[in-house]
């Protein structure tokens, strides 16, 4: 390998090796000769062509591929009930082409007595998809050439956003491998078009890390049309403006994301104002969807007699449990003895909600993939709770071949082993709430800030004094041999 001048030594950081910095990648480099060595210098000695970033988008690439290829079953035989449930293999894009007119020249919120179960960009994304494929009507062929269109366009997502995530932590790239291979987006990737949610506030973030606040602003909002999620990480904003006093961050960036969702839902108001009303009507009136924690309830309540939850109560549930949660999230982000990082408080914020929602659908383990790998970038962790997601993911299709297919008893789950798998990937994404929290108020223990870096994803607050901090319970500032020797394992 060729090195640079030594001028551009001055100018390069030196980046963070996870097979050095992390223990479990750090047994797993045996095969290839053990964990890099200290006297490397990667980020100061030229690569050649395999850059970090080439490297995670070959990744992501192999990755999609194999995402393809677990629906290839549904992609040979057809989307039909029972099979794409027990061949795992469902998505919404054949069902929606079918169903909602797709197939028959109906584009979302535009042709004129349509409605749309989604916010308006979603809409717009699944009518303009609808478009490119060629000839008429809903046969099999033109469905399955909707579902390969959009599986591509997913993959070009996906990359996109393993690329702004690496590129928001210059010493720290390689985070960006767990979402390039995360078996949660090759699992659930192409059921809804929930990536390109994750890909617009991904791209949102790195503009808000770089300072460039109105562009942060545009991309959440356009998020925030296509899933109401990234509107959550202006929570993290406001909390970081309340505890450094830089208010100007807060009200450039919401300011510039309301513009860009008004730009993307006044419109289709005017012009459609009942099918532009259907998704918020049709997200209260809901009952509670599989898998969420409400939905388990009732579950066990008819089991053993007990009175069900209704939608209005799960509503007002929901809100006030989601509501206490951001207070608990505010109160450890202005009481820590040291400034939260914004990717800490975005993913206490995101899972807090995942949690108390009434509607949880297996492709939303994608929101807080990227999140937890800007908050806490451990392999171990990371890697349990996607295996528990994939049960719960496998455990979902076993249980609707039973409810909505009438499928054989062989191929089915008992309701009790279904609701199992709910409360596992609830507790999964508990524990990692519980680890990012002891994370924020025992700052010693954050793998980020072990490398001279402050909050490399928080643009204007990186690095900033507190204006705001409430004394409350203080936490020892002295890092005790135990502490220390634990943080390192």
């Amino acid at each position: 390998m060729q090195e640079t001048k030594p001028a551009e030594h001055r100018k390069r950081a030196r980046l963070v090796i996870p097979s050095r910095s992390d223990l479990l990648l750090r047994n797993f480099t045996e095969l290839i000769g053990g964990p890099m060595g200290h006297r490397s210098a990667p980020g100061i000695v030229s690569p050649g062509f395999f850059t970090v970033e080439r490297v995670l988008i070959l990744l992501t690439i192999l990755a999609a591929l194999l995402g393809v290829l677990i629906k290839n079953y549904c992609r040979s035989n057809g989307w039909e009930s029972p099979g794409q449930f027990y061949a795992t293999c469902y998505s919404d894009f054949p069902e929606l082409f079918r169903n909602r007119g797709l197939g028959d020249g109906v584009f979302p919120f535009v042709t004129h007595g349509s409605f749309f179960e989604y916010p308006v960009l979603m809409g717009f994304i699944a009518g303009a998809t609808a478009l490119l494929v060629p000839g008429d009507g809903a046969s099999a062929p033109r469905v399955l050439a909707y579902f390969d269109i959009n599986a591509t366009l997913i993959a070009a997502v996906w990359i996109v956003t393993v690329v702004a995530t690496a590129r928001m932590t210059r010493r720290r790239p390689w985070d960006a491998a767990m979402v390039a291979l995360a078996p949660g987006i090759v699992l659930a990737g192409t059921i809804n078009w929930d990536m390109w949610a994750v890909g617009l506030l991904a791209v949102g973030m790195y503009f808000f890390s770089r300072n460039k606040l109105v562009l942060a602003g545009i991309f959440i909002g356009l998020g925030t049309a296509t899933k109401l999620y990234p509107l959550l990480i202006l929570g993290a904003i406001l909390l970081l403006a309340l505890r450094t006093g830089r208010i100007r961050a807060l009200v450039v960036t919401a300011g510039a994301a309301v513009v860009a969702w008004l730009a993307v839902n006044l419109p289709v108001a005017a012009l459609n104002p009942e099918g532009w009303k259907y998704f918020y009507q049709f997200t209260e009136e809901r009952p509670a969807g599989y898998s969420s924690a409400w939905f388990a309830y009732n579950l066990v309540a008819g089991r053993l007699g007990w009175t069900p939850l209704e939608s209005e109560a799960i509503n007002a549930l929901a809100l006030d449990l989601f509501l206490l949660a951001c207070v608990l999230i505010a109160v450890l982000a202005l009481t820590a003895a040291r400034r939260p990082r914004i990717a800490q408080l975005a993913f206490l914020i995101v899972a807090a909600f995942i949690l108390t929602n009434k509607v949880y659908s297996p492709q939303f383990v994608l929101w807080l993939i990227p999140l937890l790998a800007l908050a806490r970038p451990r392999w171990r962790d990371f890697l349990i709770w996607q295996a528990i997601e994939g049960l719960h993911w496998a455990a979902v299709w076993m249980y609707l071949g039973q409810v909505t297919s009438g499928g054989v008893a062989q191929h089915n789950i008992d309701m009790p082993y279904y609701v199992l798998a709910v409360v596992c990937h609830m507790i999964a994404i508990g524990y990692l709430m519980a680890r990012v929290a002891w994370d924020i108020w025992e700052p010693e223990y954050d793998v980020i800030r072990r490398h001279d870096l402050d909050d490399p994803h928080g643009g204007p607050f990186d690095r900033a004094p507190d204006w705001l901090r409430l004394d409350l319970l203080r936490p020892s500032a002295s890092l005790l041999p135990w502490r220390k020797a634990a943080a390192d394992a």
